[in-house]
């Protein structure tokens, strides 16, 4: 048997008052938050206090999470931060470290599954969640006492590392303050995320399909780069976490993604305008700055 949850979390402003929440049913979850954190913050508390509340259970336990910097910390990149002394490759300290050496002493010895879900799309669980988090936020913003749910029968308190002022930076992400996201936003983000994925970047007509007949690109280092030079060129890349900035609808028919791309070792901020065509959304012109 399997215990099925989703976690996730919220924040007005990011960083601002913030919330976390797992769901299972109406008779099982729980959620917190603080006065300033932020939305990744959140995330990853709300997997935290399902980890320490199911720890008496034998189950295994599956994790709905529409956050990829979660899934990508746990599941890819927390190894080698604890190899170097809980630093990233470039040698910068891990954000929102306390919480991750929380999770992974909680991970140890459990069973434990991590499955993404696309956020504000209609997955029962993670709306259940969604909306916890966000009311937790919410009565922060209000200085009230959130709702913190009935939690797992049998659980013992769970203790979370503070939101110290000092661990909390700014960490934008889609929905914090947006009521609602058009359904051309969603997919455009979908694209993007699928340009990331190594299925769709070892087939040249699967990437081919995804850029504009005059797509153009201005890389990390100022190479400007052509549509067939990228095909020719373009391949597996180390994971990466895709987290939105903005999305704007400039035109009808073109939409500007601005997001920030993250690994193990840095992160890059990216614009990426996409254009509507007869056969679909298309990539017209991306551009990368490395951040500081």
């Amino acid at each position: 048997m399997t215990i099925i949850a989703a976690a996730d979390g919220s924040a007005l402003g990011n960083p601002g008052p913030a919330g976390w929440a797992w769901y299972v049913d109406d008779d099982c979850w729980a959620a917190g938050g603080w006065a300033h954190g932020t939305n990744n913050m959140g995330e990853l508390t709300a997997v935290l206090d399902l980890l320490h509340q199911t720890a008496h259970r034998s189950e295994d336990l599956l994790v709905y999470c529409d956050s990829t910097y979660v899934i990508n910390s746990i599941t890819k990149w927390m190894p080698g931060w604890k190899r170097r002394g809980w630093k990233k490759g470039d040698g910068k300290p891990v954000l929102n470290v306390e919480i991750m050496k929380a999770l992974d002493e909680a991970l140890a010895g459990r069973q434990v599954t991590f499955e993404w879900v696309k956020g504000h799309a209609g997955h029962e669980l993670n709306e259940a969640a969604d909306r916890r988090a966000n009311a937790a936020a919410v009565s922060w913003k209000e200085r009230r006492t959130p709702d913190t749910g009935p939690g797992f029968v049998g659980a013992g308190a769970a203790h979370h590392p503070e939101a110290r002022p000092g661990q909390v930076v700014e960490e934008p992400d889609l929905f914090s303050g947006q009521e609602a996201v058009l359904s051309d936003e969603l997919q455009v983000i979908e694209l993007e995320r699928s340009l990331l994925t190594d299925a769709v970047r070892a087939d040249r007509r699967a990437v081919a399909a995804l850029l504009h007949p005059d797509w153009e690109e201005i890389g990390r280092s100022g190479r400007l780069w052509g549509r067939e030079e990228l095909l020719d060129e373009i391949g597996p890349i180390d994971a990466v976490s895709l987290d939105v900035v903005t999305v704007s609808r400039v035109a009808d028919d073109a939409i500007l993604l601005v997001w920030r791309a993250s690994t193990d070792a840095d992160s890059t901020l990216r614009s990426s305008w996409w254009l509507r065509t007869p056969d679909g959304w298309r990539q017209r012109f991306h551009q990368g700055t490395p951040e500081a």
